[in-house]
C-alpha cells in the first residue's frame, strides 16, 4: 500500500463532502509520491533540492514512474518544480488505477461484496470505482484515515478533502524535516494555484464586463 493511492481512495472514495478539485489532488498526490519514494531510499533531500537515491524496483507501478521521473543529474529539481512537474494530470492517473482496480476485484469477486455508490470525482457527477468493501487497498486507506495518521491527514486537507477525523496528534510537529519540506511545498502550491484561479475568475470577469459596454 502507497501513501499517494491511501490519498486517492480517501479523496475519491472514503471521505464525505464536496469533490476535490483534481489540480489540489493532483498536487498532493506528487508530494504523498516524494514521501514514500524518501521512505523507500530512492531519493533524498538536500534542502529543498531532490537528490535520487538508490535505483530499484518498487511494488507499484504509479512509484515506479514517479522515480523514472526524477532528475539525476545537478542541479537537482526543487520539490516546487517536481510539484507542477509530476503533478499535472496526476489525479486523473490514479484515478484509472483505482478503476483497474475495482475492476479486478469485480471479476474475482461476487456482487454482493462490492460496494457501490455514486462518487463526485470531477465538478460533474460520475460513477466512482466499486471497491470491494473488504479490498485490501479500501481497508488500508480507511484505517489509516480513521486514526487520523497526520501525514495523510496534512495532504488530504491539502487537496481540500472535507470531514477529516481529528488527527492523532493535535498540532503534528514532523521530525522528519524532509517530511515536513513536502508537506509545506505542498500546500505553498495549493495556494498558489488557488490565486492562479481567483485571477483568471477576475480576468474573466472583467472581459465579459468589457463585452457588455460595463
Amino acid at each position: 500500500m502507497t501513501t499517494p493511492r491511501d490519498l486517492s481512495i480517501v479523496a475519491l472514495d472514503v471521505a464525505s463532502g464536496p469533490p476535490v478539485d483534481p489540480g489540489d489532488l493532483s498536487l498532493a498526490l506528487a508530494g504523498a509520491e516524494l514521501i514514500d519514494l524518501m521512505d523507500a531510499g530512492m531519493l533524498v533531500l538536500d534542502g529543498d533540492r531532490i537528490a535520487p537515491g538508490g535505483a530499484r524496483t518498487l511494488a507499484d507501478r504509479q512509484l515506479d514512474e514517479a522515480a523514472s521521473l526524477l532528475i539525476r543529474r545537478m542541479p537537482y529539481e526543487s520539490v516546487d518544480d517536481w510539484l507542477w512537474r509530476r503533478g499535472r494530470g496526476l489525479s486523473a492517473v490514479y484515478r484509472a488505477a483505482l478503476a483497474e482496480l475495482a475492476a479486478a476485484e469485480n471479476a474475482t469477486g461476487t456482487p454482493e461484496r462490492v460496494v457501490r455508490q455514486r462518487r463526485r470525482w470531477f465538478p460533474l457527477r460520475h460513477t466512482g470505482p466499486a471497491l470491494a468493501a473488504d479490498s485490501p487497498a479500501r481497508r488500508h486507506a480507511t484505517d489509516r484515515w480513521a486514526s487520523g495518521e497526520p501525514v495523510l491527514a496534512t495532504l488530504a486537507a491539502a487537496a481540500g478533502v472535507h470531514n477529516a477525523p481529528a488527527p492523532a496528534e493535535e498540532s503534528p510537529s514532523f521530525a522528519d524535516e524532509a517530511v515536513a519540506t513536502v508537506l509545506a511545498a505542498v500546500n505553498g502550491a495549493v495556494t498558489e494555484l488557488e490565486a492562479v484561479r481567483q485571477r483568471r475568475t477576475i480576468e474573466a470577469a472583467a472581459f465579459d464586463n468589457i463585452w457588455r459596454g460595463q
